[in-house]
């Protein structure tokens, strides 16, 4: 196993301006002040390890705007619009192309960050993704990860473990819309009609629901609607003992914790947002990254950070022995297509 190292380094351009100095700065505030001032003057928002808010920003007024808010101030050389393009032909020119390759906008670095995988690191088709990235040299990163990227559903309340007779994922969490109970969990644990147990044995006695809805690759996510037989024992509102009451949006630092079905809770940090990932059966995007570890059996588990949902899990490389990258679908965006909500 290789230690993950990086390929090309490059400093994050400025240094912190100003401090905090009005009121208690949330991450909602700051989404919105980012709204206000615009993609090509600010860069995100992520949480430092002091656990303050920080906006990157690419002009003075900004930084004004910015520190007068109550948040830390960064000032960077790429804006959120031209790291968003450069995204965005990545995820339009390599997509489905190179297999076992990832990549996401890093506000903490202020870069397009390439993440390459045990077996791209060995293939010739890696010189062609570093050439298709060399017209933005200095706005994209490369780096290795340890393992390769794979989906984590196993060959046979939240992170449970649910069975169909494609194998064992993980429940993500419950919701409901109006009357009717549903729980979400990884698109490429079925397909549309395929049916989950709560055992292994998938005797009718244990069946929960089946896939009304889902999408993989893409993005990667199955809404399951429960039998009405079993809504009542099985739609709990909670990940194990934890109590879940919104859904909601993860934020670049934010201390973080999953459960699965094969290697229980976890914890670790969101490194990055809108993320894609190219696993052997295509490309996924719009994905929370993380420094969160799991393995076969853990996808579909949930991401959340206190009493807020957040991701389901998608996949990743590594495993918990020796650490790993972790991807996951955002929740909110998958519960607000049926108009769901925790409870």
């Amino acid at each position: 196993m290789i230690a993950a190292t990086i390929l090309a380094l490059v400093a994050a351009a400025g240094t912190a301006v100003g401090a905090p100095t009005v009121g208690v700065p949330t991450a909602e505030a700051g989404r919105a002040l980012i709204s206000t001032l615009g993609e090509s003057a600010t860069a995100g928002l992520y949480v430092d390890e002091a656990g303050s808010f920080v906006i990157p920003v690419t002009t003075d007024a900004a930084a004004a705007s910015v520190t007068e808010a109550g948040f830390v101030a960064k000032k960077v050389e790429h804006s959120t619009a031209k790291l968003n393009s450069i995204k965005a032909l990545l995820d339009e020119t390599a997509s489905n192309k190179f297999v076992g390759s990832a990549w996401h906008v890093d506000p903490v670095s202020n870069r397009v960050v390439i993440s390459i995988d045990e077996s791209l690191a060995k293939s010739p088709s890696l010189e062609n993704l570093r050439s298709a990235a060399a017209a933005y040299d200095g706005a994209i990163k490369f780096e290795f990860v340890n393992g390769t990227f794979e989906s984590y559903a196993a060959a046979i309340s939240g992170g449970t473990a649910i069975y169909s007779s494609s194998g064992r994922c993980s429940l993500g969490f419950n919701v409901r819309a109006g009357s009717t109970y549903y729980f979400l969990t990884a698109g490429h644990c079925g397909s549309v009609g395929t049916v989950f147990y709560s055992s292994s044995s998938l005797s009718s006695a244990n069946r929960l629901g089946a896939i009304t809805r889902r999408s993989f690759p893409g993005s990667d996510y199955a809404i399951v609607q429960y039998d009405s037989a079993t809504t009542g024992l099985t739609s709990v509102g909670t990940v194990g003992s934890q109590d879940i009451t919104t859904i909601g949006s993860a934020v670049v630092g934010q201390s973080v914790s999953r459960r699965g079905s094969t290697t229980g809770i976890r914890t670790g940090s969101v490194t990055a947002l809108g993320a894609s990932v190219t696993y052997s059966q295509g490309t996924v995007s719009g994905l929370i990254r993380t420094t969160v570890c799991a393995e076969p059996g853990d996808s579909g588990g949930s991401l959340y950070s206190g009493t807020t949902a957040l991701g389901l899990t998608s996949g990743g490389s590594g495993n918990c022995q020796v650490g790993g990258t972790t991807y996951y679908q955002p929740a909110n965006v998958v519960a607000n297509l049926i108009g769901a909500s925790a409870y």
